[in-house]
């Protein structure tokens, strides 16, 4: 949507303007009279499309259609945007096998899907000693989804969880 509304017609204020005629010709500075006489002749309105300049440039234009044509357009930018997700995945220092597995064919999934992914790992009580135990765990998972994703941010500490991002591979 326009940030702002432009000034249409009556609503704009200012003695002189800078008017562009319908095929974008110049038709000079003019009286806002003339320049409204010039819009309502042709039936089109009267755009203030650059306000802040000296005089104000008016443009003759069909307003409903320019509006129209500008939702249009950022719709279809709205339509082109990626959106990326956040999900997170939790292990654990002392994870079994098969858990690992399952956890990082969700991962894998996620990755495939076009998602970041959070991997995290919680360590409790005195486990926090032994932190390069889950530094191989997420090591050991970034080797195995290398041909799905890459990691964005390494393994690092913060308090008791030690977490890595992981982003999907760049198509080609």
């Amino acid at each position: 949507m326009i940030s702002k509304e432009l000034l249409v017609n009556e609503g704009i204020r200012a003695r002189e303007v800078r008017v562009i005629g319908v095929n974008g010709e110049q038709l000079g500075i003019l009286t806002i009279r003339e320049a409204l006489q010039l819009a309502v002749d042709a039936e089109l309105d009267l755009v203030n499309v650059a306000p802040q300049a000296k005089p104000p440039v008016c443009r003759i234009m069909d307003y409903g259609k320019f509006k129209f044509e500008q939702q249009k357009k950022d719709k279809e930018a709205r339509k082109n945007q990626k959106i990326i997700n956040i999900k997170e995945v939790r292990f654990s220092p002392t994870i079994e096998e098969h858990d690992y597995n399952t956890k990082m064919r969700n991962v894998v999934k996620f990755l495939e899907k076009g998602d970041k992914v959070k991997c995290s790992i919680r360590f409790r009580g005195r486990q926090i000693t032994h932190s390069s135990i889950g530094l191989q765990v997420l090591e050991k998972l970034a080797k195995d989804i290398a041909e799905y994703g890459e990691v964005e941010k390494k393994p690092k500490m913060e308090g008791r969880s030690m977490i890595m991002f992981l982003t999907p591979k760049a198509e080609k």
